[in-house]
Parts: structure tokens; sequence; C-alpha cells
């Protein structure tokens, strides 16, 4: 039954808490005798609706904390601990949670993991779950190394959809993400999936700059032939996983490259709450879509809530906040007081995450330990030992950790050339785009002789004047800046959880940086109008000095540079981050606003030397 409890909801506040310290929730006995009278029945449940409207009828369990591979991009350098066995769900626990769940409204299950597929008792489970009043959809996620060994028994107890992860087609890239075997059965456990019939079969496919993006191409060859559903997902931080924002491929730079050799792919209506955007190239019985955490969230249509193996509730994916329903149940808690826990914390859901400049820094599990996010990440704990790609030393393993995200694929390659025998039956490579030789840049005082070093916008009388650039050769011409404003630390903690009123700050500053690095024309008297090519600007956050970092970067090609764009876009950024804390802090500053780079001028490139440019001292 829906149940509403009204104001007296809010004596259970408290029981919410960090990743680090998650808070044994304790129900007041004088409050457990009434908190249930004088209840009205709602369409849906009240406890699991938000206070933004979304009803959450998605409830994703991680069976366990284990897996069968070691994927680098999931897992911390130095492994995780794993919880203790007494500190997990058991399996009545995991049931009587997810009744409660079905009860309130879910109707839809996602068994995830680690991996799912090696827990002893997962048919049982999933016979177990299948026969829950109302419970309509019973999905896994799973790397599919058991599955043509457990899936017929799985299908016959009820798992009626399925997703597998595969990151790449070929087997060696195999090997080196996972550091295991097993590709081929991997392969073998799709075909048994569809013919079984689970039909579209969905494969998540986590995109990495340097990895696997070039085969974009052969993942949507899949769907020619097989009814399948690949869904593209952008890289996510997650605590340990060395996230590199550089190596994160946008949903919008993937549909462009994939649109390079498919020209008519087609736009497909979303289903409600659904995560992917879908496309189909005309004539393919299968199609692919793209899950756009990053890039594009999709937080105003989320209906999920998840529930880690130690018993843990998490409301949101990206957040940090969670409670203890294991503890709960285990002080003898009913299903009605259970309920309760979980709309206090549903109640506090916000209404997006933080966001793309943000998301790296926050704190949060490691994904391992919370299970994948759209059935995206797998993997188990990394022996230190196993890390031996490029290094014997514990010093080594670390730095060419770093290195393997530079460009991980190519390094793999270059060390294990005997190792790459791949049949082309499952890859046709795309051809990389090669960039143009760039010469050795010059430093700031080169190629400036006594001529040049004179003010270009005054004439021989001191009148100001445009300098007159039609007889200029047109180049590429690009700048970079950069700045940091200091916020001090309560209006930073404001700006990390998203809780500024004016909105989301960092997004509101770039895209103000983008608008008036635009109008610079306009603002600076003597600047030429540019089309600009190109304008970027990119925030970050600086916990320890509580400074918000600023960079911008701008790219024409015309007979004049664009260092005032590059650095208007930074001011402007910069003072909207200013106007939007205002209310919070009135001592908020502006520093270090320089220009870090420029090229394709006449006068040669200008590099800051290290000694002259201090980034982003606060």
């Amino acid at each position: 039954m829906n149940l509403c409890l009204g104001a007296t909801n809010r004596l259970l506040a408290r029981h919410c808490a960090t990743v680090a310290n998650v808070a044994k929730p304790v129900i007041p006995s004088t409050v457990r005798k009434s908190m249930f009278e004088n209840q009205k029945i709602l369409p849906f449940s009240s406890f699991l609706t938000d206070t933004h409207g979304r009803q959450h009828n998605y409830l994703r369990i991680s069976l366990t904390e284990r897996c069968n591979l070691r994927c680098q991009y999931c897992m911390p350098a130095g492994g995780v601990d794993l919880t203790t066995k007494d500190k997990l769900l058991t399996t009545s626990e995991i049931i009587k949670i997810a009744s409660a769940f079905v009860e309130e409204g879910v109707d839809k299950i996602r068994l995830t993991g680690g991996e799912p597929s090696i827990r002893p008792d997962i048919v049982e489970l999933v016979g177990t779950l299948k026969k829950l009043d109302g419970l309509k959809t019973l999905a896994m996620t799973t790397n599919g190394l058991l599955l043509s060994r457990k899936l017929p028994a799985l299908k016959a107890a009820g798992l009626n959809m399925l997703n597998v992860s595969l990151d790449t087609l070929i087997p060696a890239k195999f090997e080196f993400i996972t550091r295991r075997k097993g590709f081929e059965k991997v392969l073998q456990g799709i075909d048994v999936s569809l013919e079984l019939g689970y039909n579209p079969l969905k494969l998540n496919c986590v995109v990495m700059r340097g990895l696997n993006e070039d085969e974009l191409h052969s993942f949507v060859e899949l769907t020619r032939d097989k009814d399948t559903d690949v869904r593209f997902i952008e890289y996510m931080p997650f605590e340990g996983n060395k996230w590199n924002g550089k190596k994160m491929v946008p949903y919008h730079e993937m549909l462009e490259i994939i649109r390079r050799k498919y020209s008519d792919l087609m736009r497909l209506e979303d289903a409600a709450n659904d995560t992917s955007k879908a496309y189909q190239v005309p004539g393919y019985r299968g199609k692919i879509g793209f899950i756009t955490s990053m890039s594009e969230h999709f937080c105003g249509s989320c209906n999920r809530l998840r529930l880690t193996a130690d018993g843990n509730l998490k409301v949101c994916l990206f957040g940090n906040a969670e409670t203890s329903l294991r503890d709960l149940l285990r002080d003898g808690a009913s299903n009605e007081e259970l309920i309760a826990v979980v709309g206090q914390a549903v109640g506090r859901k916000k209404k997006q995450h933080a966001g793309m400049s943000n998301l790296p820094s926050m704190k949060n599990r490691p994904m391992i330990l919370i299970g994948d996010p759209n059935g995206l990440l797998t993997g188990g704990s990394i022996a230190t030992s196993s890390v031996r790609f490029y290094c014997t030393t514990k010093e080594d393993n670390q730095n060419n950790h770093d290195n393997y995200l530079d460009d991980p694929w190519t390094k793999f390659r270059e060390t294990n050339a005997s190792l790459l025998q791949v049949s082309s039956m499952f890859h046709t490579p795309a051809p990389h785009e090669n960039e143009p030789v760039q010469e050795p840049t010059k430093t700031a005082t080169s190629n400036v002789n006594s001529e040049q070093a004179q003010l270009t916008h005054v004439d021989h009388q001191g009148q100001a004047r445009m300098v007159d650039v039609s007889d200029k050769a047109w180049t590429i011409r690009r700048a970079r800046a950069q700045a940091t404003v200091w916020i001090g630390p309560e209006a930073f903690h404001l700006v990390a959880e998203n809780q500024i009123k004016k909105g989301d700050v960092l997004k509101v500053a770039e895209i103000a940086g983008i608008s008036g690095g635009k109008l610079t024309s306009q603002l600076i008297p003597l600047c030429h109008p540019i089309a600009l090519h190109q304008l970027r600007v990119h925030l970050s956050l600086d916990s320890i000095n509580h400074c918000v970092k600023v960079e911008s970067e701008a790219v024409t090609r015309g007979p004049t540079g664009v260092e005032m764009e590059a650095l208007t876009a930074a001011s402007v950024a910069c003072l909207t981050i200013i106007d939007m804390v205002k209310a919070v802090t009135r001592e908020a500053e502006i520093r270090n606003l320089q220009l870090v780079s420029k090229s394709g001028g006449t006068r040669g490139d200008f590099n800051r030397t290290k000694n002259d440019n201090v980034p982003f001292r606060c």
C-alpha cells in the first residue's frame, strides 16, 4: 500500500550520511506507533517520489563486490578493501528489501555487481525475486563470461532483460583492458543470449579516447544483422579510477565520428525515463544509443535508486550520501519503518548532480563498490603485483598508470607487439586523422626586435587607431588564457554541492565566458571582429585553496590573433562566478588572469615560461 507520512518523517532526517560514515537509522519508539496513522492512499508512493516530482520505480541491486575481471578503468590502482561477509546483505535481506520496494511501486529491478553471475545462488535469487507481485522487469548487467553456462537457467527462472558490458571487439585489447582472458567466452555468451530471445540484447561500451574510440564503426556493424542495442557510454569519474577529462569522448563527438561513415543515421524516439539517446542505421536490425551522463545529464527524468552490496541506499550515482538499510533491518525494523527511512533519503535527492566540472573532485565510492551505472563498469580488486605492463617497482607502477591514461592502447601495442595477432573479422580500424606537424614553439621573447616592440594601437601622433590587417597572412591562430577566483570556504562548499540559489555556478560561468568571448570586439574598442572557429571555457574546483580555476582557449583562421578573445572569455567567466556567489561572500577576488600561450602570428609563438607562469595560484 502506498503511504503518506506527513510531517513526522522529518524526525528521520538525521539518518543519512556520507560514504565515509554511513549512519545507522534509528526510529524513535514514540514515533513508531503513531507515524502511520491517518495515512491516505496515493497514485504512486510518496516515499519514492522526491521533491522534484520524480517517481522512482527502478531499483538497482548490487549482489556482490567481487568480479572475475580486473578492468583497469573501473578499479583504483591499489585495489579496494572488500566488505567482510558479515556486513554484506544476505539473500533473505535482499529479498525483504526488494519486496518492500516493490510493494511501494518499484516495477523494475536490475541485478548488478561486481559481477552478479558469480553469486552461487543467483538462479534461486532470480526465481524468488521474479515472483514478487507487481515486479514487471527483472534485468541483469554482466560481463558475459558465464552467460553461456548460466543463462538458460536464469532465463527459466524469470530473468527477462539483459545487458552485457563489452568495451572492445579486439581480443588482445580485451585482455589488456580486463587483465584476463575470456573474449571468446563473452562472444559465445552474446550468441546464447540472442538464441534465447533476449531482444534487444543491450551491449554497453564505455568509450575512452586513445583506447577504443577507433572501434565505433565496428560496434555499429554489430547491429547490421543482430538484434543488439549498442550503447556508447561517456567515461565517468569515480574514486580511484584516475579519471582524466582528456580521455572522455563526448556524445556529439562520437556521433560525428559515426556519421562520417553512416551519414543516413536516423534519430529514434526515446522511451520514457530512458537514459540512452537512440539511433539506427536504416536497414539494420539493431540500433545504437548514447548515454550522456557527463555532457548532457538526464537527471530530470531519473527514476533510479541503488542498493549497494553492503546494504546502503544511494539515491544518486554521483552523490556521496548513503543510508544504511542493512542496519535498520538487523535492528528489527518493519517494512513500514524501512520505507519511511527510504522516503527521507529520496526526499533529499538533489535536482541534478553537480556537473562535469565538479564530479571528478567529489568523494565517492569506486565504481566496483557501487554497482554499474547503466550497466557500464565491471571489474574487481587489482593486486598490485599484477600491474606489470611497463613497470617493476611500485614507483614506476604509479608513473606508468598515469602514462596509461595518456595513450593506453598505443603504449600497450609498443610494449607488447608480439601479442597483437588480431583477427580482422572482428575489427576494421578507422583511419586516424593525422594532426599537422607543428614547428617548435618560440619563447615569449623570440623574434621580437626593437621595431616591433611598440604599441601598435597608437599612431605616430599618439592617437588611438585600429591596426590595418588587410595585408597579413591568414593562418590558424590559437590563444589560451587562465585565471582563478578565490571564493572562500563557505561559498566553495555551496558551489561544490551545487546549492547556490542562482543555479549551477560552473555551468553558468562556462556559458557566460563563451558568450563574453564572442563579444570581445564590442567590449574592447580597438579589437577586430573575428569569426571564431572555436571557443572553449573549462572550470574546475581547487578544494585546498577554495578557488575556482578558469581556463579558456580561442581558435580562428584569419589575419589577427585571438588573445583578447581568450582573456575576455576567462574574465567574464570569473565575473560571473563572483556575481553568483556575492550573496554568500563579498570578498571573492579574481587572481592571476594571464595569457598562457598564443600561436600562428607573424611575430612568433608565445608560451609563458615556468618562471613567469604561476598557474592557478590562490
